[in-house]
C-alpha cells in the first residue's frame, strides 16, 4: 500500500481511500461505502446496489454522479483496478440518496478522516502518534513498532530517490522492490507474503525485528548507492536495486552463520504476538 492509497476502517469495515496531494483531498471508494451503508454481505451485491443507484441518478441529472472520478485502488483479486470513487463533500451528497441507519454516524466519521489528514499535513507528528496508537492496538511491541516507523521513513527516503531517477510509480516500484527482496531474502515480495500464509496484508506488518532491520539495511543501503551512481536508466537502478539487496543478503548469511538459526520466518503478526504471550507465561 502507498502512501497516497490507504485502507480506512469505519466500525471494523474496510474502506479503500486515496489521497490527492495536489488538491489535500481523500477519495473514498463509492461500492465500498454503499456496501456499508446497505449492509451487503458480499462486494458484488455492493456493486449491484452501486450500479443500480448511479443509473437512477444518471437519469435524474444528479451532478454528484456526473461529476465521479475513477482512481485505480486495490482490487479483491490483489490487482490495481480502476474503481468509482466520490470525495468528501461528493460522499456527503451520494449518502443522501441511500436510506440507512448508519449514515449519520458515517457522515460523523468521514469528516473526521478529512479533518484528520489535514492535520497531519499541517503537524506530520500527529500522523507519527496515530500510527504508533493503531500498532500498539494491535499488540505490537513499542521495539517493534519503533523499528517499523522507522522502515517507513527509509522506504520514502528510497521512493524519493526513485522518483528523482525517473522511475515510475506502480510496476517499476514493484520491479525494483522485488529485486531488493529477492537479493537479500531470497523471496519476491509475492513470495515471501505467501511464505508468511499472507494475502492482502502489508508484508513489513509482518515481518520480525531482524527481519525488519534487514529489510531497512537493503533499501537504505540502495539509496546511498543510487544517490552516488546518479542511474540514468531504469535498468541501471534495477542493477543498484540487486546491489543493495545482495549486501543486506551477505550479512543475512553471516548472522545464520553465526546463530544456527534461519532468520527468513514463516512467523506472521499473530503468530510472533501469541509466541511473546506464551513466552511471558
Amino acid at each position: 500500500m502507498t502512501k497516497e492509497t490507504a485502507i480506512k476502517l469505519f466500525n471494523d469495515q474496510k474502506i479503500r481511500t486515496y489521497w490527492d496531494e495536489e488538491g489535500e483531498k481523500w477519495y473514498f471508494s463509492i461500492v465500498d461505502v454503499v456496501g456499508i451503508l446497505t449492509d451487503q454481505p458480499h462486494f458484488q451485491g455492493s456493486r449491484n446496489y452501486w450500479k443500480v443507484l448511479k443509473s437512477r441518478l444518471l437519469k435524474e441529472g444528479n451532478e454528484t454522479v456526473t461529476n465521479c472520478n475513477r482512481l485505480k485502488l486495490l482490487a479483491e483479486d490483489g490487482k490495481m483496478r480502476f474503481t468509482d470513487v466520490a470525495d468528501t463533500e461528493q460522499l456527503f451528497r451520494l449518502i443522501q440518496s441511500i436510506p440507512s441507519p448508519k449514515a449519520e454516524p458515517f457522515k460523523l466519521w468521514l469528516a473526521q478522516v478529512a479533518r484528520e489528514r489535514i492535520d497531519e499535513i499541517e503537524d506530520p507528528e500527529i500522523g507519527i502518534d496515530r500510527l504508533m496508537e493503531t500498532y500498539l492496538r494491535k499488540g505490537y511491541s513499542t521495539a517493534w513498532i519503533n523499528q517499523r516507523l522507522k522502515s517507513i521513513e527509509i522506504r520514502k527516503d528510497l521512493t524519493d530517490e526513485w522518483d528523482n531517477r525517473g522511475v515510475q510509480k506502480g510496476q517499476e516500484y514493484a520491479i525494483l522492490t522485488d529485486e531488493i527482496s529477492k537479493a537479500w531474502s531470497g523471496f519476491t515480495t509475492k513470495q515471501y507474503k505467501a511464505f508468511k500464509n499472507l494475502k492482502k496484508e502489508n508484508l513489513r506488518d509482518h515481518m520480525t525485528n531482524l527481519e525488519l532491520v534487514l529489510n531497512m539495511l537493503a533499501e537504505a543501503t540502495t539509496t546511498e548507492i543510487s544517490k552516488e551512481k546518479n542511474p540514468e536508466t531504469f535498468e541501471d537502478s534495477r542493477k543498484i536495486a540487486k546491489q543493495g539487496g545482495m549486501i543486506a543478503g551477505n550479512t543475512r548469511k553471516e548472522i545464520e552463520a553465526k546463530t544456527g538459526k534461519k532468520i527468513v520466518s514463516r512467523l506472521n503478526a499473530k503468530q510472533l504476538e501469541f509466541r511473546k504471550k506464551k513466552e511471558l507465561e
